[in-house]
């Protein structure tokens, strides 16, 4: 099965993939599909003797560009069709014990440049919406260690991302500006979430953070997606980057588990979807997220019953108070 049903109560699509049920699970290091297999000793993904940077499709897609037709028959209550799309998955490094914070800002740039270039590529194919995302750490569930990410190109946008551009659209119509803007704007002038800064993008905690140590990096200037980073402003987020990276991993003295995600504007479509009759770039800027799930050394914050059920978020820490521990442990 790889299909999607429609919730006729939210609005919203969920993705059946019941052949990811036996994908593979968290293998010793000597038989990781990730790290280079000239030999074809193991079922490796490439064959190599060394690499920097590799994309490719992922074995296990969730979204296929030729999914099985559907299982079930669609109604006008109950819809269901296709899973179509694109997953891929990008392997930051040849070596299996890497982090970001390791292999240091060279590499974080040339990762910049492939997620810039498939963001281009699979848009340039069709589909509505690219994201690149990384989830770290087996508290997030991961089924391979090898440092690595994936990248998802939808057919339409996804929920969250959709929710996102029509505030902005209604932001942008009340007041003219970008929202995105405007925050970044706001914690320029008050300093106190700010916990790394470059020339032309800063990383902070947001005012209203999902996570205690949540963690959102941004343009200064409006830009709407990674190919319109110019090369000197690639190298600059690069760096900060890296100094965020570092900075989570000694936050607590282990590599700090999270999810990381690319939001940026839509490939395709209609921006009347989000309400908004002018181009995407003008509801789009550009930001990272990354959410880590910890909230001590040995707590996490789960997503239990007012933030799965009520989707009404509740957090231990003031954002005040993360980012200044979060700063102290960043290198300038």
């Amino acid at each position: 099965m790889s299909e999607r049903r429609f919730d006729p109560t939210s609005g919203e699509w969920i993705t059946f993939a019941t052949h990811r049920q036996n994908r593979t699970f968290l293998p010793p290091a000597n038989a990781c599909p990730l790290c280079p297999d000239p030999k074809n000793e193991w079922d490796g993904e490439i064959r190599r003797p060394d690499y920097e940077v590799a994309v490719f499709d992922n074995r296990f897609p969730a979204l296929s560009p030729t999914p099985p037709a559907p299982d079930v028959e669609s109604t006008e209550l109950y819809r269901v069709e296709p899973a179509t799309g694109r997953c891929e998955v990008i392997a930051y490094s040849s070596d299996h014990n890497a982090t970001l914070a390791k292999l240091g800002a060279e590499r974080i740039r040339l990762l910049i440049d492939a997620w810039a270039d498939r963001y281009q590529v699979l848009g340039a194919e069709g589909h509505a919406y690219v994201l690149p995302f990384e989830n770290r750490g087996e508290a997030i569930g991961v089924t391979l260690h090898h440092p690595h990410g994936q990248i998802y190109a939808y057919d339409d946008i996804p929920a969250r991302p959709l929710r996102k551009l029509k505030k902005a659209a209604e932001y942008r119509t009340q007041t003219g500006r970008c929202v995105e803007c405007d925050v970044v704007a706001a914690e320029l002038e008050d300093g106190r979430r700010i916990i790394a800064e470059g020339e032309y993008f800063i990383a902070h905690v947001p005012f209203w953070a999902r996570y205690p140590y949540e963690v959102r990096i941004s343009p200064k200037q409006h830009t709407s997606s990674l190919v319109a980073v110019a090369d000197e402003a690639r190298t600059d987020l690069s760096r900060l980057m890296h100094r965020v990276f570092t900075g989570l991993d000694d936050l607590f003295g282990f590599p700090l588990p999270y999810v990381l995600g690319i939001f940026s504007s839509p490939t395709n479509g209609s921006p009347s979807v989000a309400g908004w009759d002018g181009s995407w770039d003008d509801i789009s800027h550009l930001h990272f997220l990354i959410s880590p799930p910890n909230r001590s050394e040995s707590k996490l914050k789960y997503i239990a019953g007012t933030e799965q059920m009520g989707g009404a978020y509740s957090t231990d820490i003031a954002p005040e108070v993360a980012a200044a521990t979060l700063r102290s442990k960043i290198p300038s």
